[in-house]
């Protein structure tokens, strides 16, 4: 099938392949923000745009496998009558990594303890470029089936995802820094991780909830929040202006 610039059909295919991967990148916004947050400043901008490198690089060649996407989704063995394919099983251990990772972060927070801080650091960009780039191989497989079920026109799979990822990564520094700034809005994000890594282990497990209900308890969220912010900052302000008034 022949390309055509002037084909209104396909710059609709663009926009919204583009605008659908940019909302499945919101997970990973999401991720990078807690897993840069204790890295030092420059080390986390270095470890954002590496991570963020190699994790197109590894879509864009998934892309260009699609036969062998497609029979990621074969069973290969069944449990108790339940046909499991390597797909789900990709989709199982990044939820239950995304689990353990969200309650580990999660206790972190909590206790505030400066030695975990400390050793976290220590890791350094290695480690977290490494999370980084795994975390996206599970995403990129609702990625890859979106874009594959979208237009069979490979070059427009991947414009959409190098737009995508190049509004992940001038996005990953601003959600960064807000998340860091904003204790209550990083217990937030961690409880969205714990959110979506419930939803994969079910996808994986053959219970499919729709994204739509994912994202909606997400926007409702941040809402609150966004309002609680808003009073706060009214409140020191008032108080700002007026030091007497108790």
């Amino acid at each position: 099938m022949d390309l055509s610039l002037t084909d209104p059909q396909l710059w609709a295919s663009l926009l919204t392949l583009t605008l659908l991967e940019i909302i499945l990148g919101i997970d990973n916004i999401i991720f990078l923000a807690i897993i840069t947050e204790k890295l030092p400043p420059a080390t986390a901008r270095a470890a954002r745009a590496i991570g963020i490198s190699l994790a197109l690089a590894f879509r864009l060649a998934l892309l260009a496998a699609i036969v062998w996407i497609v029979g990621l989704a074969e069973p290969v063995f069944q449990i108790f009558g339940h046909p499991v394919s390597w797909r789900d099983l990709i989709l199982i251990g990044g939820g239950l990594f995304l689990l353990w990772k969200g309650t580990t972060e999660i206790h972190k927070s909590v206790e505030s303890d400066p030695r975990g801080a400390d050793a976290a650091v220590a890791r350094g960009m290695g480690a977290a470029i490494a999370q980084i780039v795994a975390i996206d191989i599970i995403f990129s497989l609702d990625s890859v089936v979106t874009a594959v079920g979208m237009t069979d026109q490979l070059p427009v799979m991947y414009a959409a995802v190098l737009i995508a990822m190049g509004v992940m990564l001038a996005a990953s520094g601003p959600v960064a820094g807000f998340v860091s700034r904003n204790p209550t809005v990083k217990m937030l994000a961690l409880s969205f991780l714990l959110l979506i890594g419930l939803a994969l282990v079910a996808d994986g497990l053959g219970f499919h909830i729709p994204k739509g209900y994912l994202y909606f308890a997400v926007a409702f969220s941040l809402a609150v929040e966004a309002l609680n912010l808003f009073a706060q900052r009214r409140r020191r302000t008032a108080k700002a202006a007026d030091p007497d008034h108790e």
